[in-house]
């Protein structure tokens, strides 16, 4: 028995997951360490496949020189486009961390050895409700989407627009910033006052032990304020999810 393999849709396949395998190094969840290297690769390959067959249609590379620069660019594209995704993604865990820093919560940080960094107790709680958020909303699937379409604006041997790339990164990060400080603002204002209000106690009655009572004020705040600030996590991911398709869009050359 002879086994016949189309040599156009194998190259096609493996430079398509060079690309896809990159992103998941970056973007979280699939960054996290909880996620074997091995399954990544099969995901990649396994997302890859449903694209082989019309990235086969495109010219490949034929001679090994041009191969290894198309790998090398596919795998600059994908961990180019899962750094800006990740960025955009990152800024509910800081939103987290803002509100940790002004909620007295700042001092139980703990080192998380799956995302291999300081994380903060709302910080990290943030991220993982958004990321079940994500996942039973079916947001991720909408993001692996937009990655998968811009082989049709980028294809496997051309090479990326990169004088683009830096507006793009630039939008990233004040979306970034925006989208965290939008989201603790109003429990970050609450906050200041609960703090200011207690300095003033400590004036009328100095006789107070203000830290016995600031510390569990602020802590029964905190909480309170973070169970009303749950509805607004499906906009915010709605809005993020939409941005990260638009930057990859925009990186891929789509208009």
């Amino acid at each position: 028995m002879i086994l016949s393999v189309d040599g156009a849709a194998l190259s096609a396949l493996l430079l398509a997951s060079v690309r896809v395998v990159a992103w998941l190094a970056v973007v979280p969840p699939f960054a996290s360490r909880g996620i074997p290297a091995m399954a990544k690769v099969v995901l990649a390959l396994g997302l890859s496949l449903t694209m082989a067959p019309t990235l086969a249609t495109q010219d490949l590379p034929s001679t090994t020189p041009e191969l290894v620069l198309a790998t090398s660019a596919q795998a600059l594209i994908g961990l180019a486009m899962g750094y800006v995704t990740m960025l955009l993604f990152s800024a509910v865990g800081a939103a987290g961390s803002l509100i940790d820093l002004f909620g007295g919560f700042a001092l139980a940080s703990a080192w998380d050895p799956l995302a291999m960094n300081q994380n903060t107790v709302f910080g990290r709680f943030h991220q993982i409700l958004a990321t079940a958020l994500l996942v039973v909303s079916g947001g991720h699937l909408l993001v692996v989407g937009g990655l998968l379409s811009t082989f049709k604006y980028l294809p496997l041997t051309g090479m990326p627009d990169i004088s683009n790339w830096d507006g793009v990164l630039v939008t990233a990060f004040s979306m970034f910033f925006t989208v965290a400080v939008q989201m603790a603002l109003p429990m970050i204002a609450v906050l200041f006052v609960a703090d200011l209000a207690l300095a003033l106690l400590t004036k009328v009655a100095p006789q107070l032990n203000a830290l016995s009572v600031m510390f569990p004020a602020k802590v029964g705040l905190t909480l309170l304020l973070l169970g009303l600030s749950f509805p607004m996590l499906p906009q915010a991911l709605d809005r993020l999810v939409r941005l990260a398709n638009e930057a990859m869009a925009s990186m891929a050359g789509a208009g």
